[in-house]
């Protein structure tokens, strides 16, 4: 995958975060397989509904491109983030006990909830590279992490991995179009903004890598709301 100049700027804005992220201890005792079912499914029923957040702020971006084949695009983004994701969720759902009424049900952590109102609120207000800023950092830290995994592992996950199925989803390397997509239209938005725009972008997209190491914060201490 080549990673376009500005998103490698938003990369090196970012990187002592991205690197935290890589190595969380949930991140960590996910790929040696000895993370909890406790944390795992408590990640797992918080992703769900963060995904719905994704989804929210792609088909927002849908409908500020002007072309119809980026719509489309976009709206696929979204629909993905909702049924690709939905069977991985569904899939881990009965091997941990939760159904998609439970998540329906569920209340969003602190975290949680910041992460999707920043990626919305960029999506909606911010200018368009913002927008797509905001929302780059959730499929390219996965994309990563899974690559360097299954390198870590010698190319294929073992079978008896407890988490195999999701690791192998973020190693696909079918990810890797849509990210080379994805960066694309970042880059296309980044040629068309201004200086203080791209450096707001610059600022989106670590926040969004902070919320990243947010998440996997919650689940490894099972965040609840303080009051």
């Amino acid at each position: 995958m080549i990673v376009p100049p500005f998103a490698a700027e938003c990369l090196a804005h970012a990187r002592d975060a991205w690197t935290a992220a890589h190595e969380h201890p949930f991140v960590k005792e996910l790929a040696a397989g000895t993370l909890s079912t406790e944390r795992f499914r408590f990640y797992q029923m918080q992703d769900a509904r963060y995904l719905e957040a994704f989804a929210d702020g792609c088909a927002v971006v849908s409908s500020r491109v002007v072309r119809p084949d980026d719509k489309i695009w976009w709206l696929d983004a979204a629909k993905m983030a909702l049924v690709v994701e939905k069977g991985l969720h569904e899939g881990y759902g009965r091997t941990l006990g939760y159904t998609l009424d439970d998540i329906a049900a569920l209340e969003l952590t602190p975290n949680n909830r910041a992460y999707g109102d920043h990626m919305v609120i960029n999506a909606h207000r911010g200018s368009l590279v913002e927008a797509i800023a905001a929302l780059v950092p959730c499929p390219w830290l996965y994309v990563d992490l899974g690559t360097h995994l299954l390198a870590d592992f010698g190319g294929a996950f073992p079978a008896e991995h407890p988490y195999k199925a999701w690791l192998d989803m973020y190693a696909d390397p079918g990810f890797d179009e849509y990210m080379t997509r994805i960066l694309a239209y970042l880059e296309q938005a980044a040629a068309a903004a201004g200086p203080a725009e791209r450096e707001r972008a610059k600022d989106a997209f670590l926040a969004s890598v902070r919320y990243e190491w947010m998440f996997w914060e919650q689940a490894w201490t099972f965040q609840r709301w303080p009051v």
